[in-house]
């Protein structure tokens, strides 16, 4: 198709095929039991791919949305062919991310210093990706400055210690049970002072208690506000794309405690369920602006849909052959 066009280049393209591996092999093994055998649409086929995609982790109101499109453009009557139903699924896939909005990305150029506020429950690889973040503005000139403003623990204040010291950017921190707040106001009064590209505020993320964390994170926003007008210019949601439907959940949890900008997925690498992907862009109308693919400071890669889909729908089905 004219849209599938390639973006990134040969190195970056094997990163994601190798990161996206796993969840290739899950959805190609499913599709492959829908169409094998066949040569013509129809409802059973249908069916039969509703199904796939539904346990593939693309989520049912996803995949009814999808299967609805299909079948409005299949004309069954008309007997299309398996691979152009498959074409037609993957431009569909496509358009569940064109219509996402796209007006609040990160332009690091635009305005200085530029603060992006992250949020996420323990253990999605929050703190990672601030690092790996850190590291990519670093490498690009940027002059970085962490904010470690989730204070509930003193783990994640030495975490965060430990990645800004490998990404070779400075932290602003307190004491733990310091407020987060103040935290944040210092951060942004020292990237004045000292000229800072890039901010990068970590902050507390704990969903049993969503008054108190909507609370908070209000706080922290009107601080920040004061000392840079507009700030936090992105909020960008970390979630464990290895929980599967159960990101989902928790990103509507966290979108209905405060405004998020972009998605950041974590751990794609290492699970089969990167059909999630889908779900979450669809059903959350927020753009995914990063994925984790791997351990490496690089393999926080941008989200780029085109790719995406190439690398988990590759355009030909029958040249993918995985084994049950």
């Amino acid at each position: 198709m004219s849209f599938f066009k390639r973006i990134f280049g040969q190195k970056q393209k094997e990163s994601l095929d190798s990161g996206l591996e796993k969840s290739r092999k899950n959805v190609f093994q499913k599709l492959a039991k829908v169409f094998t055998g066949r040569r013509r649409v129809d409802e059973d086929l249908m069916d039969d791919l509703e199904e796939a995609l539904i346990t593939a982790d693309v989520g049912v109101e996803t995949t009814m949305k999808i299967l609805d499109r299909l079948r409005k453009r299949a004309r069954f009557e008309a007997y299309a062919e398996v691979q152009e139903l498959y074409e037609m699924l993957r431009e569909e896939i496509a358009g569940l991310f064109q219509h996402v909005r796209t007006e609040d990305q990160v332009d690091v150029q635009s305005t200085k210093p530029r603060v992006i506020m992250v949020v996420g429950v323990n253990g999605v690889g929050k703190t990672t990706s601030i690092g790996k973040l850190a590291y990519r503005y670093h490498s690009e000139g940027q002059r970085v400055l962490l904010g470690a403003a989730d204070t509930f623990r003193a783990a994640a204040i030495d975490q965060l210690k430990i990645w800004s010291e490998r990404a070779e950017v400075e932290m602003i921190s307190q004491h733990m049970g310091a407020d987060p707040a103040a935290v944040a106001y210092d951060t942004l009064e020292a990237a004045v002072a000292r000229n800072a590209d890039v901010v990068i505020i970590d902050t507390a993320g704990r969903l049993h208690n969503k008054r108190g964390l909507m609370d908070e994170l209000s706080k922290i926003r009107n601080v920040m506000d004061r000392i840079v007008p507009g700030a936090p210019h992105e909020v960008l949601l970390v979630l464990d794309g290895s929980t599967g439907q159960n990101a989902v959940e928790q990103a509507k949890q966290f979108t209905s405690a405060t405004e998020v900008t972009g998605l950041v997925l974590t751990k794609l690498d290492g699970t089969a369920k990167g059909g999630v992907v889908l779900a979450i862009s669809d059903q959350l109308n927020i753009p995914v602006r990063f994925i984790g693919i791997g351990e490496k400071m690089e393999d926080l890669q941008d989200f780029e849909m085109i790719e995406f889909i190439d690398s988990l729908l590759p355009s030909n089905w029958e040249e993918e052959s995985y084994p049950d």
